[in-house]
């Protein structure tokens, strides 16, 4: 199932961190602990904790990628894809990579957002915070961007609960529209809706 997502779209904040290496920074409660969650651009040194989540299948299983085996594959991504893409993200606890979060360009208008956390940090609100980090500056970062859309496959439950919460709405469901571990797969569509936001 697709789903498209529409949110609200939030001016970044006058205390917007001015280190590159950092694209925003929000301070939750994890397990009784207050954790600083950033955003900065990932990097080889990353591998190793790349490899943490690439590497499981639980957090695999609703990837366009299949689970990875080896180092080699994670320097490769990282240097080939990864490192040269125009947004990509390590999700970071104490500099520490525990997920990735990208926007990729779709056309002069149109983005996709993606996301992936490390398993043991499910469940916390990390990845919705990530989400909410980036739509509060994508858009001023791009300012052609009109729609920032979001592809969940329609069993993964979880992943659609982050981008409700992140405030993303549900546009609609593409049938047989993703091929996932070789099956066709249905996904639900969601987008953040800036343009129409600020105009209406």
């Amino acid at each position: 199932m697709l789903l498209q997502i529409y949110a609200p779209f939030h001016l970044p904040s006058p205390n917007f961190p001015s280190n590159p290496k950092h694209s925003n920074l929000v301070v939750i409660e994890m397990d009784e602990e207050i954790i600083d969650i950033t955003l900065r651009p990932i990097e080889i040194s990353d591998a190793d904790d790349f490899m943490s989540w690439a590497t499981d299948e639980k957090v695999s299983r609703f990837c366009t990628w299949d689970t990875y085996t080896c180092k080699n594959q994670a320097l490769e991504f990282l240097s080939t894809n990864a490192i040269p893409h125009p947004w990509f993200k390590a999700i970071c606890i104490s500099n520490k990579a525990i997920g990735s979060i990208s926007v990729t360009p779709n056309s002069g208008t149109r983005a996709e957002l993606g996301y992936v956390l490390a398993y043991k940090y499910w469940g916390k609100g990390i990845v919705t915070n990530a989400v909410k980090m980036v739509t509060s500056i994508i858009f001023s970062e791009w300012p052609n961007l009109e729609r920032l859309e979001a592809l969940v496959d329609v069993d993964n439950t979880g992943s659609q609960r982050v981008l409700e919460k992140a405030s993303f709405f549900k546009e609609g469901v593409l049938r047989k529209y993703v091929v996932l571990k070789g099956r066709s797969r249905d996904m639900n569509e969601r987008k953040d809706f800036v343009k129409r936001v600020l105009a209406s």
